[in-house]
């Protein structure tokens, strides 16, 4: 009889990606349900591959290969897996200095019109850099969601790792959507002036840390080349032109609940190392709209919201009829043919006709 050998596996660590479109019931934000049962279900019930895609580069399924590890995506994200030999002396595992990329792609174009910071186009330029005789191509706007700049929250006593940054104080290049904070007040942009805000939360940490435009980095160029786009990535042979964002997992980050490996305690001469299996999660923001009614069978406008109200699959935020999914309009005034168009700031309408 041949014999046969069970490797067995352990987490390295989990990426979920959730979106609070298909998790939040109204005006209530996921995480702050008081209802567990209510929260487990959209879990179960949620699926993430719906509308979003996630790989690994050809470069990391090169090093997940070679470390023995595996990949598999989930209906909440994806996990990735190693042989669970435990421990390991430090000098034995390359892990210690590993970098996994993963590229997101977005696999319905629905997603754009119910998620929040999806307006800013991402356009790709290419720049000639004679000093080198080499193309620089970058596309614009791709954020990238990494465990190295991170942010952390506690809720009902359970710490959650989220892979965005902190959100910050608001610049002059922040557009309509932008998140951003006011001492540690939360707020939102929502129109292209400045002075057109929405509060979200007195207290910023009562709120996950949502992905916002901070995510997508300084775009630096090499000496002598200017003009190119401020944020967003560099694209390479490993990275497709269709990349939505990028997801960077460090194995040893300078913060230590966000490492992938974790020393043993002393003492410990031989540098021993386990696995933490840390669980990260990204959160896109639903998108909130002002709500227009109309007459539907006289098409005569009627009550307008007098503040944008959040899109959701689940409840409904306002005290009428909810915008479905696809029926969200950008637009700057009543019509573009009026004095001032291209200069007016962008809002976000939802006609609903009852």
């Amino acid at each position: 009889m041949a014999e046969r050998v069970v490797i067995g596996y352990k987490r390295l660590f989990e990426v979920r990606l959730l979106h609070h479109y298909w998790l939040d019931e109204g005006s209530t934000v996921f995480d702050l349900i008081t209802d567990q049962s209510v929260k487990d279900k959209r879990l179960l019930t949620y699926d993430v591959r719906k509308f979003l895609s996630v790989a690994p580069t050809k470069a990391t399924e090169t090093a997940l290969k070679g470390f023995g590890c595996i990949f598999k995506a989930t209906a909440l994200g994806f996990v990735v897996a190693v042989p669970a030999i435990t421990p390991v002396p430090m000098n034995q595992i390359n892990l210690a200095d590993a970098t996994f990329e993963f590229v997101v792609k977005v696999q319905n174009a629905d997603f754009f019109n119910y998620t929040a910071l999806t307006l800013q186009k991402q356009q790709i330029s290419e720049w000639y850099h004679q000093p080198e005789d080499k193309i620089y191509r970058y596309k614009e706007n791709v954020a990238v969601f990494s465990n190295i700049n991170s942010t952390s929250r506690t809720f009902g006593g359970k710490k959650i790792l989220f892979l965005s940054q902190e959100i910050q104080s608001l610049v002059a290049a922040d557009k309509v959507e932008s998140l951003f904070k006011t001492g540690n007040i939360l707020k939102q942009l929502i129109s292209d002036l400045h002075s057109e805000t929405q509060d979200l939360v007195a207290n910023a940490d009562d709120f996950p840390a949502f992905a916002n435009q901070r995510d997508a980095p300084d775009i630096v160029p090499p000496s002598g080349l200017s003009g190119t786009p401020l944020r967003g990535i560099e694209l390479t042979n490993d990275l497709p032109n269709d990349i939505f964002a990028l997801i960077r997992i460090q194995s040893l980050p300078a913060v230590s609940e966000f490492k992938l490996l974790k020393e043993l305690d002393a003492p410990n001469p031989l540098h021993l190392m386990d696995f933490q299996e840390p669980v990260f999660e990204i959160r896109f923001r639903n998108r909130s709209t002002i709500r227009k009614y109309y007459n539907k069978a006289t098409k005569v406008p009627g009550v307008i919201e007098p503040h944008p109200l959040p899109l959701t699959f689940y409840g409904n935020a306002g005290t009428k009829q909810k915008p479905s999914e696809g029926f969200v309009k950008y637009r700057k005034t009543k019509d573009p043919n009026e004095p001032g168009f291209s200069t007016a700031p962008l809002r976000l309408v939802s006609e609903i006709f009852e």
